[in-house]
């Protein structure tokens, strides 16, 4: 077994970190030793995030569509901590809709946010990275491999993060730095507790087996990242069965399929996921249904 990455001391970058895993993971690690720059949208969020970790902790506002101030992000942390050892690919959302009749700007949005937005987090560390001989993980989904209704644009990006990282892994590797990519079902976060309270996801749940559609605490998450950055593994997940689902993918997948085209709850799941409802108008245009109208998420 290779020496454990020790991460006291050592800089951790990660997008998303206003709220849910990416904020959970911060307040691990810093608890644990590292300096950790917090970067996303919510910017009160992030500064009230930063005051309460203390002096180890900076925060930069970045939307990951802007590769700009991506790399400014990344210039201040070096500027402040003196470099990053260790980043992590969070930034992620989800609109509920479908494919044929979601607004452009939505599906456009997730795939901007979702993947591109990784890409260029991983352009902006990668620098850093590979210098220090440290860890990038970018943080895809089981819907890499599990591809449903009304998900389509959350499950192609997060395919290609997939891909992406399994790429950067191989080329990155003479270096001796380490890329990771993690797997994750229904963690309770904004995003998933939005999206089970939208109408359409009402009507499709009933397909999925109770384990898989009970959210698990967000500490799952960070438990499964803090591990791989320890062993600077090459994929995590959580919860546990999420393993197995990704090993089965090419049975599961076809199954999954005929099991919703089956289904009695599919026509009106697509019913209610049409922008005539007006269910899709209370996402908001940025961070999608972790903030919609309705969803009754604390924040």
């Amino acid at each position: 077994m290779s020496k454990r990455y020790d991460i006291s001391g050592r800089t951790v970058l990660i997008t998303g970190a206003a709220r849910g895993i990416g904020a959970g993971t911060a307040k691990r690690l810093h608890a644990r030793g590292a300096n950790v720059a917090l970067v996303g949208l919510e910017p009160e969020r992030l500064e009230a995030l930063a005051a309460e970790l203390g002096e180890r902790a900076a925060w930069f506002e970045a939307d990951v569509v802007d590769g700009d101030a991506l790399e400014r992000a990344v210039e201040g942390t070096v500027e402040r901590f003196g470099g990053v050892d260790v980043a992590i690919a969070n930034a992620g959302i989800h609109f509920v809709g479908a494919l044929a009749t979601a607004p452009v700007e939505h599906v456009e949005r997730t795939l901007e946010v979702n993947l591109m937005g990784v890409w260029r987090t991983d352009r902006a560390v990668i620098e850093q990275i590979t210098a220090r001989k440290g860890y990038l993980l970018n943080i895809a989904s089981l819907a890499a491999a599990s591809h449903a209704p009304l998900m389509g644009p959350y499950a192609a990006s997060k395919a290609g993060v997939e891909a992406l990282t399994d790429t950067l892994r191989v080329e990155t590797a003479p270096s001796g730095a380490r890329v990771g990519c993690a797997y994750f079902g229904f963690i309770d976060t904004d995003i998933v507790r939005g999206s089970f309270a939208h109408p359409s996801t009402k009507a499709m749940e009933k397909l999925m087996p109770p384990f898989v559609r009970r959210a698990v605490p967000p500490s799952a998450a960070v438990d499964a990242i803090e591990r791989g950055i320890e062993r600077r593994s090459a994929r995590v997940w959580a919860p546990r069965y999420v393993g197995g689902a990704l090993a089965l993918r090419g049975i599961m997948q076809p199954l999954t399929e005929r099991r919703a085209i089956a289904s009695r709850h599919l026509p009106e799941a697509l019913r209610l996921a049409q922008p005539e409802t007006g269910g899709l108008h209370a996402q908001d245009a940025k961070l999608g249904v972790a903030v919609s109208e309705g969803a009754k998420v604390e924040v």
